[in-house]
């Protein structure tokens, strides 16, 4: 979905997750236009966010004199949470994990991101639901990723819901791709647009601390061990007028009244075409995928002190 900005991580308060699920619900009826030009995850960052789960199934897979059933081909079953129009899921779809394919269920939340989902990938499970109340069996997925996701999350009541759906020693890891604007041009672009604190990498990476204590409050402390993070650079190909429809599915454009919509969008193209690294044809927008991830503690385990 949508970048997290300082607030929109952790609002404890009933009418901040009001707000949140208005913004979160803005989606959907621009969901063929989202599943077309927001980018996709870099594939070391989809990698590094299920190296875990997939070392855990390469020794939990392998025959033992114990145990002779055991097949160690088996593919790594993944949940893409908040999965949107399928821009991750398609992803996690077509990985060869050390041999082992993946076996994907997508769930979302909001009616148009998913039939756009079931439209563009008509072979992968795709499930009604959300974070709060996952609709799979207990210890049922090797890792769950959230792509653009997980900041509208309930965090409180989702992350009971993420370890009881993951087998003990599983991952939960949460992608986020943002713009670059340790460039100059980018941080031009979001004074112009007005997008800084929602949008940039420098904002998101000073309130990463305040992300992952939102993610490990009370329930998850006592569920997940100590989240890891990494950040991932990458580009994406975009021109001018790609760019405005990019801006226009984000929600704070979404949710602003037309004409002052459209009087940002027209600054921001000036912006673009007086800026000479956008000035001419397509360009590669800058982007840093921040990954999170944390491990599933075993039934028998506790977090560590």
């Amino acid at each position: 979905m949508d970048s997290p900005d300082a607030s929109g991580v952790a609002m404890p308060d009933s009418q901040a997750l009001a707000e949140l699920a208005r913004r979160a619900s803005s989606f959907g009826a621009v969901a063929r236009e989202y599943a077309l030009h927001r980018p996709d995850y870099p594939a070391a960052a989809i990698r590094w966010a299920l190296q875990p789960a997939i070392a855990r199934t390469a020794l939990t897979s392998q025959p033992g004199p114990s145990d002779q059933r055991q097949n160690p081909a088996r593919p790594a079953r993944i949940l893409d949470l908040g999965a949107g129009t399928g821009k991750l899921t398609a992803q996690l779809s077509g990985l060869a994990l050390d041999g082992r394919s993946a076996e994907v269920v997508a769930v979302e939340p909001d009616a148009g991101m998913l039939a756009e989902l079931r439209r563009s990938l008509p072979a992968v499970t795709a499930l009604a639901g959300r974070a709060e109340a996952i609709p799979l069996p207990d210890a049922s997925v090797d890792a769950v990723l959230a792509g653009q996701a997980a900041h509208w999350f309930d965090a409180g009541r989702a992350m009971p819901e993420i370890a009881r759906v993951l087998v003990p020693g599983g991952v939960f890891s949460g992608l986020w791709n943002t713009d670059d604007d340790r460039a100059d041009w980018v941080a031009g672009l979001h004074r112009v647009s007005g997008l800084g604190s929602v949008a940039a990498f420098s904002s998101f990476a000073a309130s990463r601390d305040d992300a992952i204590s939102a993610w490990m409050n009370a329930p998850g402390q006592a569920l997940f061990a100590s989240l890891d993070a990494d950040v991932f650079e990458h580009g994406h190909a975009r021109t001018a007028d790609s760019m405005i429809e990019t801006l226009r599915t984000h929600s704070a454009f979404l949710l602003m009244p037309a004409p002052e919509r459209e009087a940002l969008l027209s600054a921001v193209r000036q912006y673009l075409a007086a800026t000479p690294q956008t000035a001419d044809g397509e360009f590669s927008y800058p982007l840093c995928t921040i990954a999170v991830r944390a491990i599933r503690l075993g039934l028998r385990q506790q977090a560590p002190a």
